[in-house]
């Protein structure tokens, strides 16, 4: 079985996206599933977007979480401009999700925008109960 990777904080999901999403043209919209002790189950694609935004259903993204037993979710994606501050539309979906994860029992860790060369943590910033 391949070794699982421990997620402990913000910065340890950004290095494993950061190569990846910094450069992309449109904004990928990803879930990190981890189980109780904080190992990555998986990763999946949840959306790619236009430029601008991406549309992110709460149904879709914890179909995978419930069906791969997750403990927790973080959610991970990258804004095109390189700026990764949180657009309101990024607080809004994170708050839906966060109360459908609730009404699920699993968890949202974080949400995670990954910019050029930077990221911002949502929990970090007191977005994420």
């Amino acid at each position: 079985a391949a070794e699982k990777i421990s997620v402990e904080n913000a910065a340890d999901v950004a290095g494993i996206f950061m190569d990846e999403l910094r450069y992309a043209k449109k904004e990928h919209f990803k879930s990190v599933l981890v189980n109780a002790k904080g190992e990555i189950i998986s990763i999946d694609d949840v959306s790619v977007g236009e430029l601008s935004s991406t549309v992110v259903h709460p149904r879709e993204v914890f179909h995978m979480a419930v069906r791969k037993s997750a403990a927790a979710v973080i959610f991970v994606h990258n804004h095109p401009s390189g700026d990764p501050s949180p657009s309101s539309e990024d607080v809004a979906t994170t708050r839906r999700l966060s109360e459908g994860g609730e009404l699920l029992g699993i968890s949202v860790l974080d949400h995670i925008i990954i910019g050029d060369g930077k990221f911002s943590s949502m929990r970090g910033m007191g977005l994420i109960d």
